[in-house]
């Protein structure tokens, strides 16, 4: 038995490391604590259009016409920290031009700094992957990949009704649809039910989320981009030309940045889009969807979607309501989300027992109905035969007390807790934004980096503690 142990024991000094690296769709360049070169993978050498064998043995800045300071492996060698999420355009010694996203991480041993690794992803490689969804001949084929009805919507209260109510009636219309709810209502499934109750459901339905894509990045991804609109650019059709006939899905449109809202307007009023670098404009005949995350008062008082585009977007305007105030469907749901994981998971769950349901109905659900399913779904893989949900079945990572029966009051305690670590939490992260900023004398960029984030989450970090850099610039 001893001997089977260690047969099947993972020994990480036994595995071909090198081997992984040389297989990735990333570039992968590992340099030492001086900035030479030790591996640089097939991939990097395609993007770079370099020998590998003649960049191993060579310093960063001789193989590409970068400085200590422009060079992210450089500056992670010499901060000793992530460099992350960061777009480079650079040109080789050889003269070949890359356009990049990059992370380079500090490598260590017994606490000392002995060289960085770095992954990049080449730009038109990034793109393809972001919009992979027309890419699979079977997509191409059925063209809709919206699987929702508004039959697969849950619910009896008369909010719920009413939005799908509204939704429907305004399926078939030319006009724009701007949905809003907070994480976990239901925003796609009613974006794809309207879908696919239209005119249009055999045309294309093609989401786009407007807070996963690098701002560098989204305006080409959406409008196209003809060759030599930048260096390494393609004649590329973008979402919006792809989603002619059918309908698009903006999700997170208040994550999207201003500057690139202002062309989305033209968009909206012309029924024209224009790719980057072209004087061809494209007529469109897409519904256009959109969700945002914020209440409507808060996103125009904020800023975070001009008020032009709010009215032109959200023409009909759906509010999905919490499920914190939909309490009543608490069991309907549940009974849902019970029979699909018995057929799913290959169990026999009946129901929920009291001391859960009541413990249900006194949750705040701050991720609402898909909290909900996640809690029912891991549950169920905690019954081992049992027929009813109990206490001890549901998910401690996320509910410390849910293993005891535990006082009303005390749970009232446990909220305000809670509650009280959030707003440490958010006033802790505000401060170090802040701090970033003063540094970097508001560089937006520079203070990003700093923190080891991306500027679009910076970006979107300003805008949720409203912060202006503006109050950061030299005097």
């Amino acid at each position: 038995m001893d001997n089977l142990k260690v047969t099947h024991k993972l020994n990480f000094e036994d595995i071909d490391i090198y081997r992984v690296l040389s297989a990735m769709h990333e570039g992968v360049v590992i340099s030492d604590a001086k900035g030479t070169v030790r591996f640089f993978n097939e991939t990097q050498a395609k993007i770079d259009d370099v020998d590998p064998k003649d960049a191993i043995g060579k310093k960063i800045t001789d193989i590409y016409q970068l400085t200590n300071d422009t060079s992210p492996t450089m500056k992670c060698l010499k901060s000793g920290k992530p460099i992350l999420h960061e777009a480079l355009m650079y040109r080789t010694r050889s003269g070949k031009i890359a356009n990049i996203i990059n992370h380079a991480y500090p490598l260590y041993k017994s606490g000392k700094l002995i060289g960085a690794i770095n992954f990049s992803k080449d730009y038109q490689l990034l793109e393809e992957i972001i919009v992979q969804n027309q890419n699979s001949p079977q997509k191409k084929k059925t063209k809709n990949s919206a699987r929702f009805h508004f039959s697969d919507i849950i619910g009896s209260d008369p909010d719920t009704r009413n939005a799908v109510r509204v939704a429907k009636m305004s399926s078939d219309s030319p006009s724009s649809i701007m949905i809003y709810g907070e994480t976990g209502t239901g925003k796609e499934l009613f974006a794809q039910s309207i879908h696919n109750h239209s005119s249009r459901k055999k045309k294309p339905f093609i989401p786009v989320n407007c807070a996963a894509i690098p701002e560098n990045l989204l305006e080409g991804i959406l409008f196209g981009t003809s060759k030599g609109a930048f260096t390494g650019a393609i004649n590329k059709s973008g979402l919006f030309e792809q989603a002619n006939g059918g309908t698009i899905l903006l999700d997170e449109l208040d994550s999207m940045p201003l500057t690139l809202q202002a062309k989305l307007l033209r968009v909206i009023q012309e029924r024209k889009v224009r790719k980057l670098g072209s004087l061809k404009e494209i007529d469109l005949d897409v519904k256009i969807l959109s969700s945002v995350g914020q209440a409507p008062l808060e996103i125009i008082q904020k800023g975070a979607v001009r008020m032009d585009l709010f009215y032109r977007m959200g023409v009909v305007f759906i509010m999905l309501p919490p499920l914190r105030e939909r309490k009543n469907e608490l069991k309907e749901l549940t009974r849902y989300f019970i029979a699909k994981y018995n057929q799913a998971l290959n169990v026999q769950v009946s129901t929920v027992s009291k001391n859960v349901s009541d413990w249900f109905s006194n949750y705040h659900w701050p991720g609402n109905v898909r909290e909900l399913q996640h809690i029912i779904e891991a549950s169920m893989n905690m019954v081992a035969g049992g027929r009813i949900i109990r206490q001890k079945h549901l998910p401690p990572h996320i509910f410390p007390f849910a293993k005891n029966q535990i006082p009303e009051i005390v749970k009232q305690d446990q909220y305000k807790i809670a509650s009280n670590l959030v707003e440490n939490q958010a006033a802790r992260e505000k401060q170090m934004i802040c701090n970033a900023l003063k540094k970097n004398l508001g560089n937006a960029a520079k203070a990003a980096r700093s923190l080891g984030i991306s500027p679009q989450s910076f970006h979107y970090k300003l805008k949720k503690y409203q912060i202006r850099r503006q109050d950061y610039f030299i005097r």
